[in-house]
């Protein structure tokens, strides 16, 4: 159906905002067989590019940065103080281990203070991100011959099968990234100039897609990133974003960018002439790289996205069913396939 193995190492090679540098270097080797050229921008991105018949533009965004920390201070007995980079669940890293890259790779855990001293009013109160520490089990002048200020920090959590699902840390967004990589495989034809662009950045402010599509000006766009699958217990049916299972989402809008109602219609009828999966998506809040294909060229870009249902999402592991991502593959292949056969006017 998918192949897992390339998902995993793409999941596990560590990369948080502005420090892409493994990533990009696995997605270089995986593309640059099966593109005309591949070209690296100032920010990092990677720009995949694969010649179409016709004189328009197509970028597809995918960040390959995940969400992380990064150290801003050693204290007197070694522990690490941190910000993070990218919005994080505070309640999910309690004794969490982590990676931090330093001269080279130390492992830690994520300490708080423990619950036996905590006050009764503390107990009742979600600890905050400012109140974790990382231990790395040495002492300052150890720490301090691996570790220095500015060094990154990530999620240590391989990737698993469970069921009919996978299971890993960074599937927002490393998921797009192999989706990504396997539809610029298997591409029959490209109507179109295609500009498949692995970006920089996205979870701090969706700077690399900004500044990718401002030197390409495409004339359609397609994201591609995690949404909420919010269909677990507690739910109500009205707050129900995607369904783990049901397919690929369409995205209709989210909180930075709203669909062009065109896209979303010819997404739709594409999905349903191959008979793809696929559900629609509308998220009240968060954004993805959506928003800078469709407003930073002049004019703006025809731009809708595919999601990608995901549970557990900006936690310490994330969930996504293998079908879906194989639906993904499908769906965004064959938009980009059958781009010049639709009516893009106005009507």
């Amino acid at each position: 159906m998918i192949n897992t193995a390339l998902l995993k190492k793409i999941c596990e090679t560590p990369g948080i905002a502005g420090h892409e540098q493994l990533v990009r270097e696995l997605v270089i080797k995986e593309v640059k067989p099966y593109v005309d050229s591949v070209s690296v921008d100032n920010m990092g991105n990677v720009t995949a590019f694969k010649k179409g018949k016709k004189d328009k533009k197509v970028m597809i965004g995918a960040h390959m940065d995940e969400i992380g920390f990064m150290v801003n201070h050693i204290d007197d007995h070694g522990f690490l103080r941190f910000i993070p980079l990218g919005g994080f669940d505070p309640k999910t890293l309690t004794a969490q281990r982590v990676i931090v890259h330093g001269k080279k790779d130390v492992i830690g855990v994520m300490g708080s203070k423990p619950i036996h001293m905590m006050s009764a009013e503390e107990r009742n109160k979600v600890v905050q991100l400012t109140e974790y520490f990382i231990d790395l089990g040495m002492k300052k002048k150890d720490v301090e011959k691996i570790v220095s200020v500015g060094n990154a920090v990530t999620r240590e959590r391989e990737l698993i099968e469970m069921g009919d699902c996978v299971n890993c840390k960074s599937l927002d967004n490393r998921v797009s990234v192999f989706i990504l990589i396997e539809v610029l495989k298997e591409l029959k034809k490209t109507p179109y100039d295609v500009y498949a662009v692995f970006t920089v950045q996205e979870e701090v402010g969706i700077r690399g897609a900004q500044a990718a599509a401002l030197n390409i000006k495409p004339d359609f766009g397609f994201g591609l990133d995690t949404t909420i699958a919010y269909d677990v217990p507690g739910a109500k049916d009205h707050e129900v974003c995607t369904k783990l299972g049901q397919g690929a989402a369409i995205k209709v809008l989210d909180a930075s960018a709203i669909c062009d109602y065109r896209m979303v219609q010819y997404m739709k009828n594409t999905a349903a002439k191959h008979k793809i999966k696929h559900q629609l998506e509308i998220l009240t809040a968060g954004g993805t790289d959506t928003a800078a294909i469709q407003k930073m060229t002049p004019g703006g870009s025809i731009s809708g996205a595919v999601s990608i249902p995901t549970r557990h999402i900006h936690q310490v592991i994330e969930m996504c069913s293998k079908q879906d991502i194989r639906d993904s593959i499908d769906l965004l292949k064959h938009c980009i396939q059958d781009l010049d056969m639709y009516n893009w006017n106005f009507i």
